[in-house]
């Protein structure tokens, strides 16, 4: 049977004399389809297998030696600007990530080091004194999230050497600047969470602070509390 879609000339008779009805009005492709084949294009040419232990690997995450081996058999223009944008956040990520150990400083380093630090650079300073436990204990966790962070300045000083004749009672003390300006601080035992302080808890404090790019959204020790605001309810209903 032949098809009454069919431009022929047999089809435009039958059609003028009514006997079929006009043909079927193909599809619109709508602008949403246009784009998305267009994305699929390019999605298409930013996922290049390159060989077998580079099938599934996208050309954002190539290294700039693998994005010339592509030169050969890609638009060249399209590769040099993928290549240039790698080469700047390779260098971006390179300019941040250039601390990476916790550095002790004098009251005569604080205002290059701290206020001077430079545009977008976090800087998390530790107040201590030698023979405090808590002070040693969180030097510890700063060393550990320092080499984690190392786009974060981590800095610490003898409190007296930074603030002549500053109490011993509010050591250890962190202050976190941004570009310079104080952005938080924390100060003496009870607001740094006593000799229990572990590395999570100090992460999830700095990254709330904005110091950390952390991943620790909820509070380590919620339970703690939690539980004192339980005791108080408790106090209080004995009370009344």
């Amino acid at each position: 049977m032949q098809d009454p879609n069919e431009d022929t000339e047999w089809n435009d008779v039958l059609r003028a004399k009514g006997i079929i009805g006009p043909k079927a009005k193909e599809a619109e492709i709508t602008e949403d389809q246009i784009q998305k084949l267009m994305d699929d294009a390019i999605q298409r040419r930013t996922d290049l297998p390159l060989n077998e232990g580079q099938r599934d690997k996208k050309i954002d995450d190539m290294s700039l030696d693998e994005l010339d081996e592509l030169e050969d058999s890609e638009d060249e223009a399209v590769l040099e600007q993928y290549r240039q944008r790698r080469i700047a956040e390779m260098r971006a990520t390179a300019e941040k990530a250039r601390f990476g150990s916790v550095r002790e400083i004098s009251g005569q380093d604080y205002v290059n080091e701290v206020t001077k630090a430079g545009e977008g650079i976090w800087v998390v300073l530790h107040l201590y004194a030698n023979g405090v436990p808590l002070c040693a204990l969180i030097h510890h966790h700063m060393q550990q999230l320092a080499v984690r962070f190392p786009q974060t300045k981590f800095v610490r000083s003898v409190a007296t050497t930074c603030i002549p004749n500053f109490p011993e009672k509010n050591l250890p003390t962190i202050f976190i600047y941004h570009e310079g300006a104080l952005r938080k601080q924390y100060i003496g035992p009870l607001e740094l969470r006593g000799d229990k302080l572990t590395a999570e808890e100090l992460e999830f404090m700095l990254g709330q602070a904005g110091a950390v790019p952390t991943e620790i959204k909820e509070d380590p020790r919620p339970q703690i509390r939690d539980k004192m605001l339980a005791d108080l309810e408790d106090k209080s209903s004995d009370f009344y």
